[in-house]
């Protein structure tokens, strides 16, 4: 149960109430990593989602069935709260304490145990690798047992041609969250979209789906940690959807990943797949 008084609607300041408590210590050693975790998920996911998130922060239970498939998200998020605020309420020591007060603390102090279970246990396809650093440290050293530390390849991106690039370029800001950025001093004139590890080039030219010219299934392939989370996304922007993404429970004995498949405003097929890695 839930004591503290929380914002009505910014998760981010709930976030930074629980790194006040948490930075300090005395609690669990991989407490620090399961709010990170929390916090990666829940930024990841649409604001209505972020929204019912902090509505079940304030007790409300009735949540769209929509929410269900997440709800283990929701749960870690109050959980934590809850034991930052047991963590909070053990460190002021009273100078008297009644019998009341002793077996109140001791009740508290057993049930932090509860919570500490579940900290960086896999949630939603996500977990906490051990031995994660700050990306931007440069690693000083390589291993040269066939692999580098250094990567000298940073990106790929597939050429998309379009009528309008600029028509392409809003479709994929507007309704798949990609950023845009509008170069002219290369060789070939494009545009450039790209979100997270993801980037595709836009020219002007004749739209040539590879599907038509080659007779494959998709234009493209996107690799996503948790097809849901994305395909709420893409729903939710009124994305076409040309096949749907199964339930977890029907895709356990399928052969292939679980996916689903979009189109764009150039009738471009988008495989989306649960990455594997």
């Amino acid at each position: 149960m839930l004591n503290k008084q929380y914002p009505p609607h910014d998760m981010n300041v709930v976030f930074d109430m629980m790194e006040q408590v948490l930075k300090v210590g005395d609690c669990h050693e991989r407490a620090v990593d399961e709010m990170n975790l929390l916090n990666r998920l829940m930024a990841s996911l649409p604001p209505e989602a972020v929204e019912y998130g902090m509505q079940f922060l304030h007790g409300v239970t009735g949540l769209p069935k929509s929410c269900d498939e997440i709800m283990p998200l929701y749960v870690r998020f109050v959980s934590l709260a809850e034991y930052c605020e047991k963590i909070e309420f053990l460190r002021d020591i009273p100078e008297n304490m009644t019998h009341e007060d002793i077996m109140k603390r001791s009740e508290i102090m057993e049930s932090l145990e509860r919570h500490e279970k579940a900290f960086c246990k896999p949630l939603l396809g996500f977990t906490i690798k051990e031995g994660d650093t700050d990306p931007a440290q440069v690693p000083e050293e390589s291993d040269y047992n066939g692999t580098s530390t250094l990567h000298l390849l940073n990106l790929n991106a597939p050429v998309f041609a379009c009528r309008d690039p600029l028509a392409t370029a809003l479709f994929y800001e507007n309704k798949l969250g990609f950023k845009a950025a509008h170069l002219d001093d290369e060789a070939m004139p494009h545009i450039r979209i790209s979100r997270d590890n993801v980037c595709v080039v836009l020219v002007q030219g004749d739209i040539r789906p590879m599907r038509n010219l080659c007779g494959v299934k998709y234009d493209m392939y996107l690799f996503v940690s948790e097809p849901l989370l994305f395909y709420n996304e893409v729903k939710g922007g009124g994305v076409k959807i040309i096949e749907d993404l199964p339930s977890a429970e029907s895709s356990v004995n399928d052969i292939f990943n679980r996916q689903f498949v979009i189109e764009d405003n150039d009738g471009r097929h988008i495989c989306v797949s649960q990455s594997t890695e």
